[in-house]
């Protein structure tokens, strides 16, 4: 009976690792219902193998990783709302001693980490024991070849689980049972090697940078401020599509008259967006680090590789540089690694009114707020605004209110409270073209009402679109977005050589590039030719 019990009591510890969460949103009583398709295979492969070349001590490794992973994943989830990467977040773990130290000091960390330390020690061990357990169970031979031939029919299973969620190859239906500790743990390895991998090739990038030991770059601006504006989901479909363009193209009309009467001029053009449909960081770091991220691993490695942004050397050019952020609502750590000296989160922004389900505030109360957020200064600005109305589900969209009751957002209660409701709206494909197009429209509309009323002394804007909407909806798999330069006359014919049409239209034909060529295209075009290059050069 008392090995009955040490059997059950063990396969429940291993059955407890496999079906551990990784996400604060899976902890419900409905996980224990997750079959783990790995634990016939170690239980029965144990009893097959028996504890022959430590392989209790090899498998109680992989279920102590897998333990990490998930517990890994769970913090940084419930801070940053994202999984846990070694490669980007190991400076994490640096941070959180340095805290706690300040906070409990340098005695209590020490005991924390060797408790930690300790835990570890103490699951390995629990595992490894468990495992032996069912190792020692000692079996006839006829028995350890009939459990060894079960454990690789489960283990065949699992592998067909995991294949067909990773696509190697499509079942109509998953198979029964779940080998998702598996797949989970592959995932990260699979991740980190490939961030590796881009991180070696991002960081030779760095090192060759020519710009990144350069002085005097951005002299040609003289200390006047930019504004860098992104507009959510506006691409290529505005001006192509027959369901957006006749609105948006009428829009951008009346803003090129609005804003030409201010004394400002206009050039438009074409750059080709890393991805489509949504990601929009990795849009964001293409244009700001003028590298190629199309993927979460190849953002996570420029971060990572000390390549500078836009954002630094704006910072080297005497700029304050702010980010203004209103779709961050946790903890946003990479901001680190941009070269801002302020982060200004959703939290930070005055928004007293409803919010627009995900969408935290309207656009509007955005670029009407952030200028008076900003401290004092006697340095120029050189700011981002990301702005969030246009993006999906496009439920609710707000009203253009006069500018001079914005106030503090509770004048936009009613309309969040419109419906219909996302699940609503998402029934009929149609009716989502049209939310998009009306959402695009409001966002075009405020975001140019802003920079047409920027004063005499306007900074040089760029507002750009991050990228296409997802495919059904823009009409086509194209990824080119529009971006436009606003500014005084003088500045912007230091950008003649672009090619880009003036106006907010860019020509049809115009020239497209990468997004990535923007960081060095805009180093090149506001700085005068003579550079002081630093020695070695």
């Amino acid at each position: 009976m008392r090995r009955v019990v040490a059997l059950a009591v063990s396969a429940a510890v291993v059955f407890a690792v496999l079906v551990l969460p990784n996400h604060p949103g899976a902890v419900a009583w409905n996980t224990l219902n997750r079959w783990p398709l790995e634990l016939p295979v170690l239980l029965l492969g144990m009893v097959a193998i028996g504890r022959r070349m430590g392989v209790t001590y090899v498998c109680a490794l992989l279920l102590l990783l897998a333990i990490v992973i998930k517990v890994a994943d769970f913090g940084m989830f419930s801070a940053f709302n994202r999984t846990f990467n070694p490669i980007l977040d190991t400076f994490l773990i640096g941070a959180g001693l340095s805290l706690l130290r300040e906070s409990v000091g340098g005695v209590l960390t020490v005991l924390v980490i060797i408790g930690t330390a300790g835990l570890l020690v103490l699951l390995f061990l629990v595992l490894e024991r468990s495992l032996r357990t069912w190792a020692s169970i000692g079996p006839a031979r006829s028995l350890r070849v009939t459990a060894a031939f079960l454990a690789l029919l489960c283990a065949g299973w699992a592998a067909a689980d995991t294949g067909h969620h990773f696509e190697y190859w499509r079942f109509d239906k998953s198979p029964p049972g779940t080998a998702w500790t598996t797949r989970l743990t592959l995932k990260r390895g699979i991740e980190v090697q490939q961030t590796a991998t881009e991180l070696a090739r991002f960081t030779a990038e760095a090192n060759k940078d020519t710009y990144a030991n350069s002085a005097g770059l951005l002299n040609a601006l003289e200390g006047r401020d930019v504004v860098l504006i992104w507009i959510e989901s506006y691409g290529r479909a505005s001006f192509d599509n027959p369901l957006y363009a006749p609105t948006h193209l009428e829009t951008l009309r009346v803003a090129e008259f609005e804003i030409a009467r201010s004394g400002m001029a206009m050039k438009s053009g074409w750059l080709t967006s890393p991805t489509s449909g949504g990601q929009s960081w990795l849009a964001h770091g293409a244009l700001a680090s003028g590298l190629w991220t199309t993927d979460s691993g190849r953002y996570t490695a420029m971060l990572a590789s000390g390549h500078k942004w836009l954002f630094h050397f704006a910072q080297d050019a005497g700029y304050r540089t702010t980010a203004i952020m209103p779709a961050i609502t946790m903890g946003w750590p990479e901001s680190l690694a941009m070269g801002f000296d302020t982060v200004i989160p959703a939290a930070d922004i005055p928004y007293e009114g409803a919010r627009f389900r995900w969408v935290t505030m309207p656009d509007q109360f955005t670029l009407a707020t952030y200028p008076a957020l900003l401290p004092a200064d006697p340095r120029p600005d050189f700011i981002q605004v990301a702005l969030i109305s246009s993006h999906a589900p496009w439920t609710p969209i707000p009203d253009v209110v006069p500018w001079d009751r914005v106030g503090n957002g509770t004048v936009f209660n009613e309309m969040a409270a419109r419906g219909p409701a996302p699940k609503d709206l998402w029934r009929d494909r149609d009716a989502v073209r049209d939310a998009y197009r009306r959402s695009v429209d409001y966002a075009l509309r405020v975001t140019f009402e802003h920079v047409a009323d920027l004063g005499d002394n306007a900074p040089l804007a760029i507002v750009a679109g991050d990228h296409q909407a997802a495919g059904f909806v823009a009409g086509s798999d194209n990824k080119d977005v529009a971006v436009h330069m606003i500014g005084p006359p003088d500045l912007l014919n230091l950008i003649d050589h672009w090619g880009w049409t003036d106006g907010l239209v860019p020509s049809a034909e115009g020239p497209v590039r990468r997004m990535d060529s923007f960081r060095n295209d805009f180093l090149d075009a506001f700085t005068h030719a003579q550079l002081s290059k630093m020695a070695g050069q």
